[in-house]
């Protein structure tokens, strides 16, 4: 008899739908969804994280949206913390969660665990943030990938706060973070787990996430960076640094055309949408399916919630396992 917390996850690319699948799944089961997505913990930053609007949080509660400010560090271990947290709470009213997001690394952590390494040294830090003020972050990523290449493989070098981390650990110990993650295996199952993901093909989901920094721009997204940096919060912060925020950043900063910040914007975002879904195949057990097979999902998880031991060996057809050959390419 399974004994642990029964989780449902929902993931897929950014522009897949995953946000409107979730809502529609929760309306109709009674379900509370936890986001997991590293850049709507923001607070103020709105349009260009594709938030659910507050009439539909009304309608749905949402957790672990708008739950730092900007200039906030918000790690994969707090949101470990807190997304625990939330279920607990969820579970205690009789509910059930639902967690839907695109960031891999924040699902990772809440159903695995994380390598916990060295405590910071805000020292090192300062300094090395120094260096990538001083002669860029590509700077610390040559530098990862002269001592790390297998993080500095899976590290996107514009994320400083993950390069400054790798560094960090590397420098402390002496041992490249990705060998500390690769004996703490990840092979604690901390919930029993559903998982669900949105697949489409490449030029559909290419022509989605083209539309959306479209709407984006046309919602006010120049406007809401702007009122972000007159608020104080400087185009280097990590938050800043996300999608949109820092192309927009650097449009009202004077060094980019508004056409240059769009169009790598867009390409941008079809880059990040292939890291995702590189990082989504090495997660076991994930059942691919196209958006509009939402009802089948649906009767899918109502069979996940009803049954004993939570097994469910019956693939719907059109759906992909892992294992199988994906028949969904991205952009």
């Amino acid at each position: 008899m399974e004994t642990r917390a029964r989780v449902v996850i929902l993931l897929g690319p950014t522009a897949s739908g995953k946000t409107q699948i979730g809502v529609q799944w929760a309306e109709r089961l009674g379900l509370e969804i936890i986001s997991a997505d590293s850049v709507q913990v923001y607070r103020y930053m709105d349009i260009g994280t594709a938030k659910p609007s507050p009439e539909i949080r009304k309608r749905v509660p949402h957790h672990l949206i708008d739950v730092v400010d900007p200039d906030e560090v918000f790690s994969a271990a707090r949101f470990r913390a807190e997304a625990d947290r939330a279920i607990e709470d969820i579970l205690s009213r009789g509910k059930r969660p639902l967690i839907v997001g695109g960031t891999g690394l924040y699902i990772r952590a809440l159903t695995e665990g994380l390598f916990e390494g060295p405590d910071g040294d805000a020292g090192l830090r300062s300094s090395l943030r120094e260096e990538a003020r001083v002669y860029g972050v590509h700077h610390l990523h040559q530098r990862l990938q002269e001592v790390d290449p297998e993080a500095a493989r899976r590290i996107h070098p514009h994320d400083l706060v993950r390069i400054v981390r790798a560094l960090e650990v590397y420098i402390l110990t002496g041992i490249p973070i990705s060998y500390h993650q690769r004996r703490h295996g990840f092979s604690s199952r901390r919930y029993h787990v559903l998982y669900l993901g949105v697949a489409m093909e490449r030029t559909v989901l290419k022509g989605r996430i083209h539309r959306r920094v479209d709407r984006m721009i046309q919602e006010g997204l120049l406007e809401e960076v702007k009122g972000l940096m007159e608020m104080g919060y400087g185009p280097d912060l990590p938050s800043m640094q996300s999608l949109g925020y820092r192309h927009v950043g650097r449009y009202l900063q004077g060094l980019w055309s508004l056409q240059e910040a769009v169009e790598k914007m867009k390409r941008d975002t079809c880059r990040f949408a292939r890291r995702q879904m590189t990082w989504f195949r090495s997660v076991d057990g994930v059942v691919w399916f196209p958006p509009d097979r939402c009802e089948e999902m649906i009767l899918r998880v109502e069979k996940f919630y009803e049954s004993n031991s939570g097994s469910l060996d019956i693939f719907p057809k059109g759906c992909y396992k892992k294992k199988d050959k994906m028949k969904f390419k991205y952009p």
